[in-house]
């Protein structure tokens, strides 16, 4: 995950406060300092800094608090409100709406990643189920036009520009007009970049902007520049109405922190942030579930989205019932470990579950992890059918392993190494039989059968002692509320070892 170094660093600050015996001004000081060190450390902006840390010591009134009180939480909770704080720009920005037209123009300074960000935009509004459109107006760069053409075909979204034609006014015009016809209901429009901001630039700007009538102007940023994002996002604003903000390259710099709170300093909303090359690492932003895994404590709710976008709504009673049986196969776990492929980098899904510290997957880490999860695929696509269907151990002897070994060009040992994790996840696995599946059309009866003292046996225990033991496990049993939610489990259980 993004700026896991900061999260690394408050998290730790909390988890010793946490350890300490008595909690007094002393411990409470402590804690704040290596805060406040972290954040100057990413940039953030030193007043708000300040005024974080004055923040928590009123709100945490060591005197004032009453025996009985649960002092950590207190603190803990008046540091993820502070941070929120520092990051949210108090409004909400424009969202299109499936079914009708949206013109989303795209603005900012040439090496943003301006070009990549449009059709990240795009492929996620496609995922989604939008008909997106691109259109490349940059007749500046050279280059532009095939960056994007390239890019857009990758992911096969339709796009239109010109090698001959130099006004891009003209081009954004025609582009758009277009894709209206076709009845596309998100067009992008993607302009010039320059090298620093110039009157040239913002004419230009306000030209196409005029033309097309977009309904949201996105202002792409490179958050290398940290706390200097709020004279850069101010003197857009000032041009044109930018209505929301795009944060890249999130992933190669320490001043993420810096960019994301100056920006929200200028009231414009960051909507996304870009956390690497690929299509996929891109990341809608919302302040606090963000916060909330930046600290370890995870994103339930952003979780369970990636459960439904990867287990369609029609298999979940399947793997519900699997999961209740209690039987795992090799089957079911490269069914899950597809899945796991399929919900996007690792270090993002696994920051959402709560006590997966953003450090814990680094990202040299997290490319090894994917490999082996395609390694342990190939094995098993060398496995017979009954092997694949069985769930005795036992099956496996020495001569398959070196027939499977063989077809898949790995050696026995890589074999083996597979084997063992399929009997971790086995053993993860049967601690769900019994879990009473609900007749079809009953689903809220599933959240009462499945309760804490279940999942207790399930989460590892480091896991199960970052949410806060068993209290805490039931406020997150709450949480995650209905059956729908429920229903994404087995994902969880069937992959989420696979990573490590």
């Amino acid at each position: 995950m993004v700026l896991a170094e900061l999260g690394g660093s408050i998290s730790r600050a909390l988890q010793q406060m946490s350890n300490a015996t008595v909690i007094d001004e002393k411990v409470l000081n402590d804690c704040l300092n290596v805060i406040t060190r972290a954040l100057l450390q990413s940039d953030v902006q030193f007043k708000l800094v300040r005024d974080l840390q004055t923040n928590i010591k009123n709100i945490v009134n060591l005197d004032d608090l009453a025996a009985g009180h649960n002092k950590r939480r207190i603190i803990q909770q008046a540091v993820f409100n502070e941070l929120c704080k520092i990051l949210d720009p108090g409004k909400p920005s424009f969202t299109p709406k499936k079914g009708k037209t949206s013109v989303v123009m795209f603005v900012g300074l040439q090496g943003s990643g301006k070009t990549t960000t449009c059709t990240k935009y795009a492929y996620y509004h496609q995922k989604k189920g939008w008909k997106p459109a691109l259109v490349c107006a940059d007749t500046f760069r050279a280059g532009a036009f095939d960056q994007l053409k390239q890019n857009a075909t990758k992911a096969k979204i339709p796009f239109y520009g010109s090698y001959m034609e130099s006004d891009p006014v003209k081009i954004a015009v025609e582009g758009v007009e277009r894709f209206k016809k076709e009845n596309c209901d998100l067009i992008i429009v993607d302009t010039s970049g320059r090298h620093k901001q110039e009157a040239a630039l913002f004419e230009e700007m306000r030209q196409v902007s005029e033309a097309t009538k977009p309904d949201l102007v996105i202002f792409v940023m490179d958050s290398s520049i940290g706390q200097a994002a709020f004279d850069q996002a101010q003197a857009f604003k000032q041009s044109v109405a930018v209505g929301a903000v795009i944060v890249t390259k999130m992933d190669g710099h320490a001043k993420g922190g810096g960019a994301l709170s100056a920006v929200a300093a200028t009231k414009s909303p960051v909507i996304f942030i870009g956390t690497g090359e690929h299509m996929d690492e891109f990341e809608v932003f919302d302040v606090k579930p963000f916060v909330s895994r930046l600290l370890g404590m995870g994103d339930w709710s952003g979780f369970m989205d990636k459960i439904h976008e990867v287990v369609p709504m029609d298999q979940q009673p399947e793997l519900l019932q699997k999961l209740s049986e209690g039987n795992f196969t090799l089957r079911i776990m490269y069914e899950q470990f597809q899945n796991i492929l399929k919900m996007g980098p690792i270090g993002q899904v696994f920051s959402m579950l709560p006590g997966f510290s953003a450090e814990l997957m680094p990202k040299g880490r997290e490319k090894e992890s994917q490999a082996k999860i395609k390694r342990y695929m190939t094995m098993m696509d060398s496995m017979t059918n009954e092997e694949l269907d069985s769930s005795n151990p036992k099956l496996m002897n020495e001569s398959r392993m070196m027939r499977i070994a063989r077809g898949a060009g790995r050696q026995i040992r890589e074999v083996m190494e597979m084997l063992e994790e399929y009997k971790r996840l086995a053993k993860i696995w049967s601690k769900m039989k019994g879990l009473k599946i609900p007749k079809k059309g009953d689903m809220s009866a599933l959240s009462r059968n499945m309760n804490a003292q279940h999942m207790s046996k399930v989460l590892p225990p480091q896991m199960l002692k970052q949410i806060g033991g068993m209290g805490g496990l039931q406020n997150l049993m709450k949480q995650m509320g209905s059956a729908k939610d429920m229903m994404g489990m087995g994902g969880m259980f069937g992959g989420g070892g696979g990573g490590d």
